[in-house]
């Protein structure tokens, strides 16, 4: 839902601010004042194609900033903002972020349907058909859908699992001479995980372990040998207690050095077992090199880390087996294959059927919605095709699209044949009343849905449009007061004469509304036109002196 949006610089537009009401919005004005500059606006919003044209004459870059709330439980909404310069460069940003125009696309894309101009009708992709089918029917199809993908993905693994195993046992020459080689090689060493690791640590102690002892030795006995420092030590510590009787503070430093001298007779015995353990055996020291050395050629050739190493035996181990066992592996995928398949024909069969029961009572409530708006016989037809297997995806088993058949005698056709906008923007309508709180679009926006329409059609139309607006937000470029007047929040748009034209865009209430409606009806503020419209206010329940 849109909470707000404020546009500078675009096309006729300076500066305006545009906040809809979570219902029915209206938006009224004069032919060429300057409507579809908003309706640009919400294009750039929803990251429509920038163009360098809509950027106001004499400005630098025009901007579109909005908040956006993506569903009911969004309590925090999108702020999104869309500058495009008069070089026809665009900068997108999304919560104070940089982002792109494919992010803007994504996060309020799908939260808006502008109803209005052919390019821009998201009825005009049959996939959006199905969809709409979906939503509509509620569980039974959602159950069959979620069973059907399921059983899709599992024969696509299937199918992949026998394509692998067929590729493998027919493995020849060169591929299948490697990987006996690798599994020869690696096996000659056997490699426990590990080890080499642990060889890293070890190897360096064996081979300097006679240095390593005799340096343990020399310092042992520079600590607590024969004139060594624990005498001197010991010597300092019995002068200084001497003369701990004359100052204490000597004394102090004579404990101070006690300690330090059983820290160095600790370390000094720490130093002796240490040697003592060093063990130096020149057989062993040889094979841990030759051990080594073997790791090493391992990882030169199958590295450069132990995991490749692990891994390549692995795959070469996997490749033999299955060409040793080749046919017994291709035949037991088959069988999984032949399985899965069943199943997912089973699961589409399913679908297809649910499907078909649904959309066709979807039609049926379509039509009636069409009939209120005065649209003769027209009717929505659902067309269900069987697809090839090979073109089976995660919408369906068929290819499905609701045609449009304006006579019951007449062939139906695609809805994107529909050569008037406003028809096709009246179907849209009917659709979205059918699906009610169960579409996905929060927001609609109509432009042409009034189109040669009049008298008690434009009634008509205005009572649908209050019955969606009670579970969307509605926004509707309108000429007919039977419809504005039914309006929660009416915004008019304006031109002024000046040498480079400015659209102004105010929202309008009490009085001015009534001269608003009163215009539109008539063309004039007539006093008749004035009692008329403010007779039709007072109807509607939407207005409020002020």
């Amino acid at each position: 839902m849109i909470d707000e949006i404020y546009v500078l610089d675009l096309a006729l537009i300076h500066e305006a601010t545009f906040s809809p009401a979570a219902g029915l919005t209206v938006l009224t004005g004069e032919t060429g004042a300057g409507k579809t500059a908003l309706l640009s606006a919400l294009k750039l919003l929803v990251g429509e194609r920038a163009d360098a044209s809509l950027v106001r004459e004499g400005a630098e870059f025009a901007v579109v900033e909005g908040r956006v709330f993506r569903d009911s439980h969004d309590v925090e909404g999108v702020c999104a903002s869309r500058r495009v310069g008069a070089d026809g460069r665009s900068r997108v940003r999304l919560d104070g972020h940089l982002g792109s125009v494919r992010e803007l696309t994504q996060a309020i894309g799908p939260t808006i349907d502008l109803c209005g101009q052919h390019e821009h009708q998201r009825l005009l992709d049959a996939a959006t058909h199905v969809e709409m089918v979906d939503a509509w029917a509620g569980a039974p199809v959602a159950a069959a859908l979620e069973g059907y993908r399921e059983a899709l993905k599992r024969a696509r693994a299937a199918k992949d699992e026998l394509d692998r195993v067929t590729a493998a046992a027919r493995t020849q020459g060169s591929r299948l001479e490697e990987a006996r080689f690798a599994l020869e090689r690696i096996d000659e060493v056997d490699p426990q995980e590990g080890e080499f690791e642990e060889l890293e640590e070890t190897l360096p102690r064996a081979e300097h372990a006679e240095a390593l002892a005799g340096t343990a030795h020399e310092a042992a006995e520079a600590i607590s040998g024969e004139g060594g420092a624990l005498d001197a030590l010991n010597s300092a510590i019995a002068e200084l207690a001497r003369m701990g009787s004359v100052d204490a503070k000597l004394a102090q430093f004579a404990d101070t050095l006690t300690g330090a001298a059983i820290t160095l007779e600790d370390a000094s015995s720490d130093l002796r077992r240490y040697r003592d353990n060093v063990d130096f055996d020149p057989a062993e020291l040889a094979q841990l090199q030759e051990r080594f050395s073997a790791f090493k050629g391992l990882l030169r050739q199958f590295g450069p880390r132990m995991e490749d190493v692990f891994a390549r035996r692995e795959d070469a181990r996997e490749l033999l087996a299955v060409v040793s066992d080749g046919e017994a592996r291709i035949k037991r995928a088959q069988e999984a294959v032949d399985v899965a398949e069943a199943a997912l024909a089973k699961a589409a069969k399913m679908l297809t059927k649910r499907r078909n029961e649904a959309a066709p009572r979807f039609c049926r409530e379509a039509g009636k919605q069409m009939a209120r708006l005065k649209m003769g016989h027209a009717e929505l037809v659902w067309e269900s095709r069987p697809l090839p297997r090979e073109r089976w995806n995660e919408n369906g088993p068929t290819t499905c699209e609701l045609l449009y058949r304006s006579g019951a005698g007449l062939t139906p056709r695609p809805l994107r044949r529909i050569a008037s906008g406003g028809e096709l923007s009246r179907v849209m309508l009917a659709c979205k009343v059918v699906l009610g709180e169960t579409d996905g679009v929060d927001t609609l926006v109509f432009d042409e849905v009034d189109a040669g329409v009049g008298g008690a059609v434009a009634r008509s139309l205005a009572a649908v449009l209050a019955d969606l607006a009670r579970t969307h937000q509605v926004i509707v470029v309108t000429h007919l007061a039977q419809v504005a007047v039914i309006g929660e929040r009416h915004y008019v748009v304006r031109k002024d004469d000046a040498d480079v034209p400015e659209t102004q865009l105010a929202e309008v209430s009490g009085e001015a509304r009534v001269h608003e409606i009163a215009r539109m009806l008539s063309g004039d503020e007539s006093e008749a036109s004035l009692i008329h419209a403010r007779q039709m206010l007072q109807e509607s329940g939407t207005w409020h002196e002020s």
